[in-house]
């Protein structure tokens, strides 16, 4: 995409300017601690690879570009410049640490792990997870659990309501919630599988994915809850013609013995119908089968094999979201003909988290504190650009819609109102209000994708909106930098609360001259100034 983002921001610039710790056993050199952390284990096997490869690693990146990796990765926001400047300021050896966790024990990781969560497992579907997910990120809920209570669907006053949500917005379509439930918790699309056997993949079958829709089958939605009958059967045609009645099958092709169920009588079901009838009307719960077949699902994920499935599934999918690359690729097609870039890297990841009673907090501290996390996005060396597999460079990463908006806030607050004279309670809950309200802008941008090119729309928002000039540009940032009376002060104000970083001297010259030649017109050329940095591709960026 680029090799260097930082420089891109001054033709940007210029032109809007003028124009207007686990317990791993083995390893390839011996054997690691009982307590070596994530971190150590990362680096070392990411290492090892390169050294094979004859790659020699980016340098480790600035610490200017090292507090906005983190705290966007962490909190989904960009640093004020009042946290870049105490960060920069300390000589503690242990700073990053420091930053880390305090990051991560903000309110601000709560609310951006939610966003994440949320993407995750609701995406493009519209469905109301996110109160049972805060409940779940605050308490640090292990993944496992996470997956139980999403499968079991309880709501009403079971203190786990809500998770019904992620079943509840897929009942319609039992094929979409089939493979969705396999993509998401476990890494894997089966949805070829549906007309025939993958023709590339001997791990999918249709037995299997019929198997997997059989889980599904029996549920459906009642008076706004999610229900599940005793009796219902998947029947499907396979490719020679031949009529099938799927067997409950888990993707590792396991096939489950399940008690004999008859089909009810005529009589039985109006019976059914007119008992779920009363319970609606009187906004009750249908009773639960004796025997629940997903129940049984949420048995096979967390077997042995299932959970070592699920783990390897969400370590890809927090390694691909923290690096812009996963050790998969795509991360939706985890199965044997499709192997891990670092194949000992992801076992070993995935043992630490179920040892670790699947602590995505650990995993995520982990994966930020490596070398491998804060490589320089910059490539210096001789000859070719390494392959992204290799995660020899930092990946420069689009911002996701919200991370953009509440970036977009917090970049253009007053930076009085959150600086040193403020006190560190107050400016903290003034960031992270303001991080909050960017959801609203959230719904102007895209989802990022390894295809997506910026849309039209965005550009347009982005050049010419009312609300951009008026909310954005029409105080905080801006009415600060109009009463500045030295511009090169200005431009440096500027600079530091949108990009985190001084400006160079090329662009130092150009906006000043642009500065000193609309000094009759100086809340539009602030204006215009801070809009060429919103709008650059520095800003847009997690590099």
């Amino acid at each position: 995409m680029m090799q260097r983002v930082h420089n891109s921001v001054r033709w940007a610039t210029i032109h809007a300017v003028f124009l207007a710790g686990g317990i791993f056993q083995t390893s390839l050199f011996g054997q690691f601690a009982i307590d070596a952390s994530v971190e150590t284990v990362v680096d070392h096997y990411v290492d090892v690879r390169l050294r094979e490869a004859m790659v020699e690693p980016a340098f480790q990146a600035i610490d200017s570009s090292l507090i906005r990796r983190l705290t966007l990765d962490l909190i989904g926001r960009l640093p004020s410049p009042c946290e870049t400047q105490e960060f920069l300021a300390s000589v503690s050896e242990s700073k990053r640490a420091e930053l880390v966790d305090g990051l991560m024990g903000s309110e601000g990781f709560v609310r951006h792990q939610v966003d994440e969560l949320e993407s995750l497992l609701m995406y493009p579907d519209r469905g109301n997870l996110r109160d049972y997910l805060k409940k779940a990120v605050t308490e640090n809920r292990p993944w496992d659990q996470i997956f139980k209570d999403l499968m079991l669907a309880e709501q009403g006053d079971d203190p786990n309501a809500g998770a019904g949500s992620f079943v509840r917005a897929r009942l319609n379509d039992v094929d979409k919630m089939t493979n969705e439930v396999s993509v998401r918790f476990f890494g894997v699309n089966i949805s070829c599988a549906q007309c025939h056997d993958h023709p590339l993949v001997n791990d999918w079958k249709q037995d299997q994915y019929y198997g997997m829709k059989s889980f599904f089958a029996r549920t459906f939605e009642s008076g706004g809850f999610v229900a599940e009958r005793q009796y219902g059967t998947v029947d499907y045609v396979t490719t020679k013609g031949e009529q099938r009645r799927a067997r409950l099958v888990f993707l590792t092709g396991e096939v489950l013995d399940e008690p004999e169920q008859l089909e009810p009588s005529d009589q039985e079901k109006q019976a059914e119908k007119k008992q779920l009838e009363e319970l609606r009307k009187e906004k009750k719960a249908p009773p639960q089968p004796i025997y629940s077949r997903r129940n049984r699902i949420i048995e096979s994920g967390l077997s042995p094999v299932g959970r070592t499935w699920l783990a390897r599934s969400i370590v890809n999918r927090v390694w691909y979201r923290l690096l812009g690359y996963g050790l998969v690729m795509p991360v939706d097609q985890m199965h044997s003909e499709n192997p891990a870039s670092h194949p000992e890297l992801l076992e070993r990841l995935a043992e630490d988290l179920i040892a670790h009673d699947f602590d995505l907090r650990r995993l995520i501290r982990g994966l930020v504190m490596s070398r491998t996390y804060s490589r320089d996005t910059s490539w210096e060396g001789h000859g070719t650009k390494p392959e992204a597999s290799l995660f020899a460079i930092g990946r420069v990463r689009m911002l996701t819609p919200l991370q953009l908006g509440a970036s977009l806030r917090v970049a253009t607050l007053d930076p009085e109102s959150i600086g040193n004279n403020v006190a560190l309670v107050d400016r903290n809950k003034r960031l992270e209000d303001s991080a909050h309200s960017g959801r609203g802008l959230s719904s102007r941008f895209e989802m990022p994708r390894e295809d997506l090119q910026l849309s039209v729309s965005e550009a347009l928002y982005l050049n010419n909106n009312r609300e951009l000039t008026s909310e954005l540009l029409g105080r905080g940032l801006v009415d600060r930098l109009v009463h500045i009376a030295d511009d090169g002060n200005a431009i440096e104000l500027a600079f530091q609360s949108v990009l985190q970083r001084p400006p160079d001297s090329v662009e130092r010259k150009a906006i000043l001259s642009y500065l000193q030649n609309r000094s009759e017109r100086r809340l539009q050329a602030c204006q215009q100034m801070v809009w060429s940095l919103l709008a650059s591709t520095e800003f847009r960026f997690n590099h």
